[in-house]
């Protein structure tokens, strides 16, 4: 198992399938990545940060970063969101099309970013 895996498996299990899925979209999304844990976070990194995400009691926390929530800022109207965060409730699906949007815009960034 990987490190994400083991940080999910750790979480309480009417959480997990949220998780597993947010997970596997990022990996579908952006399957180069390199896979760390950082702030207690699952992180994925591809060229610098790209994404991470968090259980939390209530949501699952994304953290696209400031430009990956500035970007979608009409499409989060329904979800609690701040500068660099975007919560999804456990009660609700996760936008699936919306998550994948953000994350391939994030690695757009990173991959065009020039140092």
């Amino acid at each position: 198992m990987t490190l994400i895996e083991n940080y999910i498996k750790e979480k309480d299990v009417s959480h997990q399938a949220k998780l597993f899925q947010m997970y596997h979209l990022i990996k579908e999304c952006a399957p180069m990545t390199e896979e760390a844990l950082a702030w207690g976070m699952p992180t994925f990194k591809v060229n610098g940060n790209l994404v991470h995400f968090a259980d939390n009691k209530t949501y699952v926390g994304f953290y696209p970063g400031s430009s990956g929530v500035s970007e979608f800022e009409a499409d989060l109207k329904d979800y609690k969101h701040s500068k660099g965060a975007i919560h999804f409730p456990y009660n609700q699906d996760l936008p699936v099309d919306l998550i994948k949007r953000i994350i391939l815009f994030r690695l757009d960034e990173n991959l065009n970013y020039k140092k």
